[in-house]
């Protein structure tokens, strides 16, 4: 593990595909031991394994890390690491779900069929091929924060509208070579898997995905392009996996940039130019009330030096 500086929280990202047919049971256990662990973010169980984000101390981590990896089905978990001077989530959940991310097709199963991981350290030459279609697996306001040079998007608002951009644009025997990748590589599993069942032979994804890449590759080296999305009160992290510099907007979710928020149409907490004029006056009420609250909760926080952030967003 990497060392973090004092007063920084330590943010892990993880997720595992296994069989977990007692994914339930789990839930009470692993939720008491990150709040005894002052540990704060989300954690998904479904019968297809575990996806996740927290944050807290490096004891705490090391505490659910150890305690998970004790359980076999769990000794190869994989996670990517990353710091944040403030905490980036303000509370702990563990949710029960049926997908730990959501493409909405039944039969997908990484661990059955998937595409050839390819390290981080590999990855430059391989998509540097010109025979090779570098495909973006995120969705359209994550691409357009940053992406890998020459990367397409699929121009999906959700996972689930991937399988439809697959079949409404690509072609097996004009794509013979296809190269993949997204945030942490929970989302390529299934995007890779789903993509070979539909008779496409050579289809690679970053093992680990941005995050790996951007923790591993010198940036002088990288041809990673602007800033990363996260899900959580970051927004975006840069190529030093440091916090970047977009916000967010509450009402929509989408990162804003400095420009962005300049605009007449963008109200802290209730709007942006991107939403204004899609919501009903009842919701409209409910955000402005929700950005009050956060202001007296942030009011607060600078009184007693205790953070707090918004919630963490599924994948």
């Amino acid at each position: 593990m990497k060392k973090n500086s004092k007063n920084q929280f330590v943010v892990i990202a993880m997720y595992h595909f296994v069989h977990l047919k007692d994914y339930k049971d789990m839930k009470p256990p692993l939720l008491n031991l990150c709040s005894e662990n002052g540990l704060r973010g989300t954690i998904l169980l479904a019968k297809e394994g575990l996806n996740g984000t927290i944050s807290g101390e490096r004891a705490g981590v090391e505490a659910l890390l150890s305690y998970l990896k004790s359980d076999r089905r769990f000794q190869t978990l994989q996670y990517k690491e990353s710091f944040s001077n403030t905490p980036p989530f303000r509370r702990m959940r563990v949710r029960l779900k049926r997908e730990i991310v959501t493409m909405g097709v039944p039969d997908a199963d990484p661990t059955s069929l998937c595409g050839k991981r390819v390290d981080a350290e590999k990855w430059n030459e391989l998509v540097e091929d010109p025979s090779v279609l570098k495909i973006d697996t995120r969705n359209t306001y994550e691409h357009d924060v940053g992406t890998f040079k020459n990367a397409i998007s699929p121009g999906t608002e959700r996972f689930r509208d991937f399988p439809k951009f697959v079949n409404a644009e690509l072609d097996p025997h004009k794509h013979q070579r296809v190269a993949m990748f997204c945030t942490g590589g929970i989302r390529c599993e299934k995007a890779t898997n789903y993509m070979i069942k539909k008779g496409f032979k050579d289809v690679y994804h970053l093992d680990g995905g941005i995050l790996k890449y951007l923790e591993t590759v010198d940036k002088n080296q990288s041809l990673w392009r602007g800033e990363c999305f996260v899900f959580d009160d970051r927004v975006t992290v840069d190529n030093n996996l440091a916090s970047g510099s977009y916000v967010q907007c509450y009402a929509c979710r989408r990162p804003l940039s400095e420009i962005d928020c300049q605009s007449p149409l963008f109200e802290k907490g209730v709007s942006c130019h991107h939403c204004h004029g899609k919501h009903k006056p009842k919701k409209i009420a409910g955000l402005k009330e929700r950005q009050r609250q956060y202001e007296i909760a942030d009011s607060r926080k600078r009184r007693s030096n205790d953070g707090y952030s918004q919630d963490n967003n599924d994948d």
